[in-house]
């Protein structure tokens, strides 16, 4: 089983849309049985509570489900049991290092796969309310994951 572990400050907003949008991704390319996708926050505020109204309200738009998805705080012993830790910006990639996890091939900001986005970090749509912009910035991250997902471990879609 290849897992996915998405991170962002406090699991409420950023991360838990991408484990949504990649679960969704991987349901209909028939590949939940092969990669499992998870999130959790560098910190602990939100620990229980599910994502914020804007993500559910994004992601009910685009009809993607977030049924049981609740914030989490990453633990350090958990971290190296993932092939793919995907932060959504630079403040999140220090806090993965605090935890001794520095950025490697499978340690990235998750727009550090999509060439054409210029700018490398999912803005945190708890300080502006973005969540359209940041649902946008995460499929085209997510649909780049999953390319790179499929090429290192050599999986096909089983949907077409």
């Amino acid at each position: 089983m290849i897992r996915v572990l998405f991170i962002c400050l406090g699991n409420i907003c950023r991360s838990p849309m991408a484990e949504a949008v990649f679960r969704d991704m991987l349901e209909k390319q028939g590949l939940t049985g092969q990669v499992e996708v998870d999130s959790a926050g560098i910190g602990n505020w939100h620990a229980g509570e599910p994502p914020h109204q804007g993500t559910r309200a994004v992601l009910d738009k685009y009809g993607i489900s977030y049924a049981g998805i609740y914030s989490r705080q990453v633990k350090r012993e958990e971290l190296p049991n993932f092939d793919y830790v995907v932060a959504m910006d630079s403040d999140n990639i220090q806090g993965l290092k605090r935890l001794g996890l520095a950025p490697s091939d499978h340690v990235f900001r998750l727009l550090e796969l999509v060439p054409d986005e210029l700018e490398k970090d999912v803005p945190d749509p708890w300080y502006d309310g973005r969540f359209d912009k940041v649902y946008d910035l995460v499929t085209a991250g997510c649909e780049a994951l999953l390319r790179r997902i499929q090429a290192d471990f050599g999986l096909s879609s089983s949907n077409g």
